[in-house]
């Protein structure tokens, strides 16, 4: 079959567009160098082999197999071929593939299973992931004691320790190993923030954290039995004491992952049926530090720009831990991060380097706290410091003591909304006074999932089902749908909602009066103080999210 001929009959791309392929195709045949170029769809190409080669093109798209099918062949061919069994009738087994022309793969799984095999059309990204969803992620791994060569793309950055003794025997198989390799490759895959490993008492469960929410991952049952070997390879990965099963312990990996450079926190914790790990996964090539991708508003914007550059002051960042302080602060920092501006942080951890900026690791054990930390820097002449946490009473009397004495202060608090850090301040045994006079400014943040914008679907709303203050008219509402795109989630990426307070003269008056939380709120949305909640409507508004999205995270406004 002449493919480019095929394909420009077709109109599905010109002839110059293949001849462009072939100069850069790299040994790859001229319709997958197209696909890969994004000239044109691998589905629209695999429909016009299925017409011309009188095959069937089968989306898979929900499609749900019978596990008994599966089993009629290695789950180690499946994955090395990327094909999957689909049904069984009269002693034919129907088989995706994603490339017609690989007969010897099928002529494989046909003598592997000793079955006649009846082969489909079907796009490889969704055979992948249906392999996934029935093999469960290294399934091809677990089916081998020992791999024939370790995953190539992960590439430990930090040294081990030549002597490791028994216990790391098991652990550092090559099997092992690269069942270690394939979990954390997947999660980057599916965009994950962490990934979760959990001793269950019927055996190991894993789940990724993806846009915020917890998605189960499917995972062999013979998994269980490297559950302790998992364990001790990533300890061994995080130079921790391997021998240690009865106290918690955190550590750090350093990784180079398809050529991304990955950043790991790793938790581990005993729990009944065996240690829980938790992996925080930062990739530094994804971050982008800027106050425009954030997702504030234009007036909010506005007026955090206004704040970060007052020369002294404190400025807070508020919200449950995962709403993204962290990066709104850094995104901060490096607007005003110029030659002239000495900007020194302390954190724990500091989780993103950044140049020009003079970044401190808090170790607590030999007493470098955050509120030790910052009594030090001061005597290093900053303009602008950055302590990663108030968390205690200590610190937060060295933080005002910064910003009195010429410094601006940038910090992160847990509080629900931007009002109640002048309380949580003065709970910590801050004088009103003190925190009045200091605190310019407080921004509460969430995160929320945005709409998938291959698949999300506008609808006319029902009256009925928009909440009470919710801005009105509103003639469009969309609504996740789920795609390949997405994962069927419906959503894809997070974006902030911020609720920023703004302190002025009545405020201070209020604070060094100790008013309540709620009267402190009260005040500002007379003054106009854009909520969580509004926020998020504004998103909805966009056509960016979902009300159900803001009535997650958010608290409504009228009680």
């Amino acid at each position: 079959m002449d493919i480019a001929s095929l394909l420009v009959k077709r109109g599905l791309v010109t002839p110059e567009q293949v001849a462009d392929a072939r100069s850069q195709a790299a040994g790859k045949r001229v319709d997958q160098a197209l696909v890969a170029q994004g000239v044109v769809s691998e589905e629209a190409v695999l429909r016009a082999f299925a017409d011309e080669l009188q095959m069937t093109f089968v989306p898979l798209k929900g499609t749900k197999v019978d596990p008994a099918v599966i089993s009629l062949f290695p789950a180690t061919a499946v994955f090395r071929h990327a094909v999957m069994p689909l049904s069984r009738s009269n002693g034919h087994v129907t088989i995706a593939t994603s490339d017609p022309f690989d007969l010897e793969s099928l002529d494989e799984l046909g003598s592997l299973g000793n079955v006649r095999l009846d082969p489909v059309l079907a796009c490889r990204d969704e055979i992948i992931e249906l392999i996934k969803q029935s093999l469960g992620v290294g399934g091809d791994t677990i089916t081998q004691l020992v791999a024939q060569q370790i995953e190539e793309g992960v590439e430990l950055l930090d040294e081990l320790p030549d002597e490791l003794g028994e216990l790391a025997e098991s652990a550092q198989a090559p099997s092992v190993i690269r069942l270690v390799n394939e979990l954390l490759v997947e999660a980057l895959d599916q965009r994950s923030s962490d990934i979760h490993i959990e001793p269950q008492e019927k055996g190991l469960q894993v789940r990724y954290r993806v846009d915020g929410l917890l998605r189960l991952q499917p995972v062999p049952p013979e998994i269980n039995q490297f559950a302790s070997a998992i364990v001790t390879r990533l300890k061994i990965m995080a130079r921790l004491n391997i021998a240690e099963k009865r106290l918690p312990q955190d550590g750090r990996i350093n990784l180079r992952v398809q050529g991304r450079e990955i950043d790991v926190r790793m938790s581990i914790i005993p729990m009944i049926h065996g240690e829980g790990v938790v992996l925080r996964l930062l990739d530094k090539q994804r971050m982008v530090f800027s106050l425009k991708s954030v997702g504030m508003a234009d007036d909010v914007n506005e007026q955090f720009r206004k704040l970060i550059e007052l020369p002294h002051g404190i400025l807070l960042c508020t919200g449950p831990t995962g709403s993204g302080k962290t990066t709104t602060l850094y995104s901060a920092l490096n607007e005003i991060n110029t030659p002239d501006t000495k900007i020194i942080t302390v954190e724990d951890p500091v989780e993103y380097h950044m140049a020009g900026i003079s970044q401190i690791q808090v170790h607590a054990k030999i007493g470098l706290t955050f509120a030790a930390g910052l009594r030090s820097i001061l005597r290093h002449d900053p303009d602008v410091v950055l302590i990663g946490e108030i968390r205690d009473g200590e610190t937060a009397t060295s933080a005002i003591q910064a910003s009195l004495t010429g410094h601006l202060v940038f910090s992160t608090l847990h509080t629900n909304d931007a009002p109640s850090s002048f309380t949580r301040l003065i709970d910590m045994g801050v004088e009103p006074y003190l925190v009045a006079s200091t605190v310019e400014g407080v921004l509460a943040q969430r995160l929320i999932r945005l709409l998938c914008k291959h698949c999300k679907k506008a609808v006319v709303p029902d009256e009925d089902y928009l909440p009470a203050d919710l801005p009105r008219p509103l003639e469009t509402l969309y609504i996740p749908i789920g795609c390949r795109a997405c994962r069927e989630s419906g959503y894809s990426g997070r974006t902030g909602v911020h609720e920023l307070l703004v302190n002025d003269a009545e405020i201070k008056h209020l604070c060094a009066e100790q008013a309540s939380a709620g009267v402190i709120r009260e005040y500002a949305l007379k003054k106009g103080m854009l909520t969580l909640r509004q926020s998020g409507y504004r998103r909805v508004i966009a056509g960016d999210t979902t009300l159900d999205e803001v009535a997650r995270i958010t608290r409504g406004d009228i009680a």
